[in-house]
Parts: structure tokens; C-alpha cells; sequence
């Protein structure tokens, strides 16, 4: 027996047991709307006249020593709590992947359907298509897990690599210093009234290619991340906007087999429109443009990538509370009679700022109180890689202070990542008002919060991967 021991010891630190290899596998699942159903990204119902492209929900799935982990992004406007509590449950039995190692994203698609939650703005919008809209949230769960049950079954032993480009002069920061000392919010093409942009851009390209392990490697994914709000399109056709541009143009230089998973970084207050030209910038042909020259910007950054080092990978996930604005009984008063003057069509409309009070005001006084708890998941890999989800539509200025602080060499931050809450200030926006922080569900300083969760975690994971 002694010898049995010894032995077994000994073979122990000749050969030591090699840590499992990395596996990734992708896939991508149809989930485009049938024709009809309302659309979502604005103030006024919008049924679907056909598609022009469709939109997807695309899956990654990567797995280290036992631990697996799925990355989604949806062509959609936002994601629910709802819809992500139940693909989470749907995965976790189909795939055996934990609920809480799945980070689930919108790319924010202003051309895509109403994700019906029973919120008073949700209603509103879906007028006349109602059960189309219920019908579709209904299935849209089952249809995520299907992207990942593919792409889980795809995984295959995997290498990555990772490298950050640098797109300039196509984010634009839309809020900005007017000559009477206010704070516009998309202002207008040429206004003579504008002094200089409030805040700044970021302009960052994170790309992560992933491939298989082998003498003659076969791409798997590319994952790219860009801070700029998808609204280009317009009209009334599903596109997947700018996004779905990117995947073909890469599509067509790594071959179909290849995902493109793309994430929105953080845009609350960034959007691709330029004031200083007075070109028009909507449509089919303007998403077409910035698709392809962001595409450009990836295959640049192609010639530059590093290999991954080994590393462990890690999960970890917070709730935190975000505490409220100020809502009195005589804001949801006013807010149903404008909400009923909506329904009603009447003449004149409310103004427009008026009517985000209105939806506001309901929102926050149904919760009597009761702060909003948001979810703020970081899943690494090694020392290089990280990923961070955020809860609704961040300022730009929330996520460059994540990246600062974190000691990764690459941080990746989806949006409207594992349910949202909507706009989210940094907090000097607040004293400076206009339309994000009138519609903000949350209190000034909730920004900080996420930073300070999304921080720490990072921190403490690289502490941990380091031991």
C-alpha cells in the first residue's frame, strides 16, 4: 500500500494533472417578429410593415476547467427582468450552465419589437397589437436558450485573442452647452446656439476573436463592443441596424461559419449624429456606413491582436439598490391625464418632454417607495479579458471610469445587459436636466453605484486569479 502511495505521489510531480482546455462554441437563433407587432424606441405606436433584415439572438459559450459561462446579445431594444429570469431557467435545465453565469444584452435596435413588461409606457405603445406583442415576450425566452443550447453543443477546444481599435468620428456625445447657458439634448444640425459638447465619447473597439485549437484554426466568434446608440434606421421594417452591416461585412472576409457577437458599451448620451455637417444621417444607407467603416476598424484591429494568456474563469454578480427620484402624488395626477390625452390622440399633443414625465412619474410612483434592485454580473478570463453588464442605457462617463478602474487588460461593457431600468445620469447630469434625466428611473448618484459594484468586483476577481 505504502508503495502504491509513493508512487502515485511521484507520478504526481513528474506528471502533473494538466488543467482542462479552453472550449468556446457560437450559434445564432432567428427571432425576428412576425409582420405587425408594435415597434418599440419611441413615443407612439408603430406597427411592423415586413423585415428588411432580421434580428438574432447570437450565443457564445465558453468554458474553463468545469466552469462555463454564455454570453447573448439581442437585435432588440432592451432586455427585461422577466425575459432574462426565464432564459436563465430554460438554459440552466437545457444546458446545465447556471443561471447566474449568463449575461443576456440588447444592442438597443430602435427597429425591433415592444418587449411587452406591463409598464404603463409598454401599453401604450403596443395599442391595437397587444397579444402579438405578449405573444412574442412569451417566446422569446425559449428561442435565447435555443442560441445557447447550440452554442454549448458547438463547444469544441478554442483559442483567444484580443486587441482594442480605435473608431473616431463616429460617436457623438448628443448632449451639449447652449449660448443661453442650458443644456441641449440633440439640438439640431448646424445650430448656431451650440457651444461645445458636454461630455466626451469612447471611442475604444474592443474585438476578442475566437477560434478553434488546431493546426489549421477555424473561426469560431468574434465579439466586438462599440459606444454609440443604434438608432439610424428608422421606418417601419425590422433591421438589426449598424450591427447586422458588421456581421455581414465580416462574415464576408472570415466566412459565414463565423458569429459576430456585437454589445453596446455605454451610450446613454452618445449617438452617431454629427452637428457640424448638415448631411442627413437616417436610414438603411447611413447604417450601411457605419457598419462597414466599424467593420474596417475591426479587421485593422485583426493585424494587432495578442493571445489570451491561460487563466481561470470567473463569475460574480451584485444586486444593488438604486434609490429613486422625487415623485409627488401631483406628478402621477398630471401624468394620467396626459396619458389619457395620449390615448385619446387629442389635439394638441402634450409636449414631448411632458409625455417622458408622464410614463416617469407612473413608473416610479407604482413602486411606493421601494428602491429598484439591478443586477451588476463581471464574468474574466485570466489576467487579459473581462466583461461587465449594466442595467439600462449608461452615460458614457460611467463606463470610461469602469475601464480606468479596472486591472484587466480589456473590459468590456454591454448595456441593457440582464434587464433595465432605462436612462442612467452620471450625476452632474442631473443638475443639467433635458431628456435623459427627466426619463432616469433611478436617483442621482445610481450611476456611481454600478461603478463602484462593477470596480469592485473586477478588482476582486483579479486578486483572486492571481493566488
Amino acid at each position: 500500500m505504502r508503495f502504491i502511495i509513493s508512487l502515485a505521489l511521484t507520478l504526481a510531480l513528474v506528471f502533473p494533472v494538466l488543467a482542462e482546455p479552453l472550449k468556446a462554441g457560437a450559434a445564432t437563433v432567428d427571432i425576428t417578429p412576425p409582420k405587425g407587432c408594435p415597434m418599440a424606441g419611441y413615443y407612439s405606436y408603430r406597427g411592423a410593415e415586413g423585415t428588411h433584415d432580421p434580428l438574432y439572438a447570437k450565443a457564445l459559450v465558453f468554458e474553463k476547467d468545469g466552469n462555463t459561462v454564455a454570453l447573448v446579445s439581442l437585435d432588440l431594444i432592451t432586455t427585461t427582468r422577466g425575459v432574462v429570469d426565464e432564459s436563465r431557467k430554460l438554459i440552466e435545465k437545457q444546458t446545465g450552465i447556471p443561471g447566474t453565469h449568463v449575461m443576456i444584452s440588447a444592442t438597443h435596435s430602435h427597429t425591433g419589437p415592444v418587449l411587452w413588461d406591463g409598464s404603463p409606457r409598454a401599453d401604450f405603445l403596443t395599442a391595437g397589437g397587444a397579444k402579438t406583442a405578449k405573444d412574442y415576450v412569451a417566446e422569446l425566452p425559449g428561442k435565447i436558450a435555443d442560441a445557447v443550447k447550440k452554442a454549448h453543443a458547438a463547444r469544441t477546444p478554442a483559442r483567444f485573442s484580443f486587441g482594442t481599435g480605435k473608431e473616431e468620428g463616429l460617436a457623438f456625445n448628443r448632449r451639449f452647452h447652449m449660448k443661453d447657458g442650458s443644456v441641449g439634448w440633440n439640438p439640431g444640425k448646424k445650430n448656431p446656439n451650440i457651444v461645445k459638447p458636454v461630455g466626451p465619447v469612447d471611442p475604444s473597439v474592443p474585438v476578442v476573436f475566437i477560434e478553434t485549437d488546431e493546426m489549421k484554426p477555424k473561426p469560431i466568434a468574434v465579439y466586438v463592443n462599440f459606444a454609440m446608440h443604434l438608432d439610424t434606421v428608422g421606418g417601419l421594417q425590422y433591421s438589426a441596424d449598424y450591427p447586422g452591416t458588421l456581421a455581414k461585412c465580416l462574415a464576408a472576409v472570415r466566412g459565414d461559419d463565423v458569429v459576430s457577437v456585437f454589445t453596446t458599451g455605454c451610450c446613454g448620451d452618445i449617438n452617431h449624429i454629427n452637428v457640424k455637417s448638415d448631411k442627413p444621417q437616417k436610414g438603411h444607407g447611413e447604417a450601411a456606413r457605419i457598419g462597414t467603416r466599424l467593420a474596417g476598424e475591426v479587421l485593422r484591429t485583426f493585424d494587432k491582436l495578442l493571445p489570451a494568456a491561460e487563466g481561470p474563469l470567473r463569475v460574480s454578480r451584485e444586486l444593488v439598490e438604486l434609490p429613486l427620484p422625487t415623485v409627488t402624488a401631483e406628478d402621477v395626477t398630471t401624468a394620467k391625464r396626459i396619458l389619457a390625452d395620449l390615448e385619446a390622440a387629442k389635439k394638441p399633443a402634450p409636449k414631448f418632454l411632458d409625455q417622458v414625465q408622464a410614463f416617469k412619474a407612473l413608473d416610479v410612483g407604482e413602486r411606493l417607495g421601494k428602491p429598484l434592485v439591478v443586477e451588476v454580473q463581471v464574468i474574466s478570463l485570466g489576467d487579459d479579458l473581462a466583461w461587465v453588464s449594466l442595467p439600462g442605457e449608461i452615460f458614457v462617463e460611467l463606463g470610461l471610469q469602469i475601464k480606468r478602474g479596472s486591472p484587466f487588460k480589456q473590459t468590456m461593457i454591454a448595456e441593457l445587459a440582464n434587464g433595465s431600468i432605462g436612462y442612467i445620469p452620471n450625476r452632474v447630469a442631473y443638475s443639467q436636466g433635458n431628456y435623459e434625466v427627466v426619463s432616469a428611473r433611478c436617483a442621482e448618484g445610481s450611476g456611481e453605484k454600478l461603478v463602484d459594484s462593477a470596480v469592485k468586483q473586477l478588482r476582486t476577481q483579479f486578486k483572486e486569479g492571481r493566488k
